[in-house]
């Protein structure tokens, strides 16, 4: 069965189970980021030398840190359950700083396409955070060609599903 269906050593579904339990700290920390966003934002309100923007005033300071800090609390429970705490600690910074990087750079290049803030930039918006959790989390662990997959097509549904849950909490403008 597991030649016919291309996965070695484990089921299908336990891959997908393993993939998202592995990118919890980076779902965590991007959601987290928007819960307890506000403030001073991250550009501190300059421009680019194109004249716009750098980041926009969706991507604050205090998101940012909480959205980092959220992704660690993430690992840091993950790595208790596992009784691998300290690793779980690293992941989960990991996978929180990356997420905040990539959603700062998804609006780093929003600006730059000229894509208003709360508009949709497709595929950005919803993997743009997820590519450089995973890029930063190669530094500190492996993770497997079967676990980026899963994670690039389940990713842009959980995204889409999770902002119209918030935007039906009043907490985002837009669904998307």
């Amino acid at each position: 069965m597991e030649a016919e269906n291309g996965m070695s050593g484990e089921s299908a579904l336990s891959q997908v189970i393993s993939a998202v339990w592995f990118i919890i700290p980076a779902y965590l920390a991007n959601g987290g980021a928007l819960v307890v966003g506000g403030g001073p934002t991250l550009d501190l309100g300059r421009n680019f030398v194109d004249g716009r923007r750098i980041l926009g005033d969706g991507v604050t300071l205090r998101g940012t840190i909480g959205g980092i800090s959220v992704g660690l609390l993430a690992g840091l429970i993950q790595g208790a359950i596992s009784a691998e705490v300290y690793s779980g600690a690293v992941l989960g910074l990991a996978l929180g700083t990356g997420s905040m990087v990539g959603d700062a750079l998804g609006s780093f290049l929003k600006r730059r396409l000229g894509v208003t803030r709360g508009r949709s930039a497709p595929g950005l918006d919803q993997l743009g955070f997820l590519v450089f959790a995973l890029i930063f989390a190669t530094a500190v662990t492996e993770v497997s060609f079967n676990t980026i997959i899963i994670l690039l097509v389940l990713t842009p549904t959980i995204h889409l599903s999770t902002n119209a849950i918030a935007y039906q909490l009043g907490m985002k403008k837009v669904w998307y």
